[in-house]
């Protein structure tokens, strides 16, 4: 049996807009330039408010993955500069490699991993139901039924890059990832980054804890995990103040068919009509959600997901007379 499907009443994606009520429209800025190298992240959106205190990522199938009978997810590197090298401009630090089950429960496991070299040379503590330990630069969650266990979900600690997808669509036996997003303080560092001082995780159900360099936290919540979708809740703590961009994807595209995201969709209200354009073609979006993501068939991940931002919502207003710590 498949986990849970997404609960309706958090307005799933395209299904349901109309019924949410009212959410924050945030600002967000197209920093994407053009790329010819599918293996480079060239499309950047930032995601910027005066103040929010939540919102929700959901990584949902393309809408041609019925369709799919062969997946493709090989590296493709024929129009890169670099050949099949890690880019030459990167740093390498070295590491002592390591592969660490952190936990493994009924419905979830999750494993740490140091790679050889990384390109930062940050180890970030993490500690997972009260186990400390560090220095890993990918954490995966595992969704697990029976004996199937599936990969849905990745952060490198290092520079604070999220990978998300949904359980694979049942005619097939996996699925890919394919674009990335940031969440926090986006700073940068050669490219985005968002600088973790420490993670803490609680599994089953899981939250992870993310305490920024700069201060202030983000509690991510993984409230679903189906063959519809994956979807995130992301709470800062405090609510964040709009110095810098909360969140940003980060993906590439180098034309229709060969692209992680192609096209963004979306609303500036929840009622109102979707607006849709070539991501290229976008300069800036005020928007209460928006959908990135693929409708013409990609050679190159084919069965990545699209990745959908939306729920933004304000700080809580604070009441006369009460106490908030």
């Amino acid at each position: 049996m498949h986990a849970k499907r997404l609960i309706p009443a958090l307005c799933l994606g395209l299904l349901s807009l109309s019924t949410c009520a009212e959410r924050l429209a945030v600002s967000i800025e197209n920093l994407s330039t053009p790329g010819t190298c599918a293996e480079e992240d060239n499309v950047s959106f930032a995601f910027s408010a005066a103040a929010i205190g939540k919102f929700r990522i959901q990584a949902l199938h393309p809408a041609y993955v019925s369709a799919v009978r062969t997946d493709r997810s090989a590296p493709d590197f024929s129009g890169c500069n670099f050949g099949e090298a890690p880019h030459p401009t990167d740093p390498h630090h070295g590491f002592a490699p390591r592969t660490t089950s952190l936990y493994d429960g009924e419905h979830i496991a999750i494993v740490g991993i140091t790679f050889a070299s990384f390109w930062r040379p940050h180890r970030v503590p993490v500690t997972v139901a009260g186990r400390p330990d560090a220095g890993f630069h990918l954490i995966q969650v595992f969704h697990k039924s029976g004996r199937t266990r599936t990969e849905v979900l990745v952060l490198y600690p290092a520079d604070g890059y999220w990978r998300a997808k949904p359980l694979p669509a049942r005619h097939l036996g996996s699925n890919t990832y394919g674009s990335s997003f940031l969440l926090g303080p986006i700073e940068r560092d050669g490219r985005p980054v968002v600088n973790i001082a420490r993670i803490e995780i609680e599994p089953e159900p899981i939250s992870i804890r993310l305490h920024f360099t700069r201060g202030g936290q983000a509690k991510v919540t993984i409230t679903a995990t189906s063959d519809i979708g994956t979807a995130l809740n992301v709470e800062f703590l405090p609510a964040y103040d709009g110095k810098r961009p909360f969140a940003m994807l980060r993906s590439m595209y180098v034309a229709d068919d060969n692209a992680d995201t192609s096209e963004a969709t979306w609303w500036t209200e929840p009622a109102a009509e979707a607006c849709r354009k070539p991501v290229m073609a976008v300069s800036s979006m005020h928007a209460t959600a928006v959908r990135f993501g693929r409708s013409v068939w990609s050679r190159h991940n084919t069965s990545a997901p699209d990745l959908m931002f939306d729920a933004f919502e304000s700080p809580a207003a604070k009441l006369p007379g009460r106490k908030h710590n």
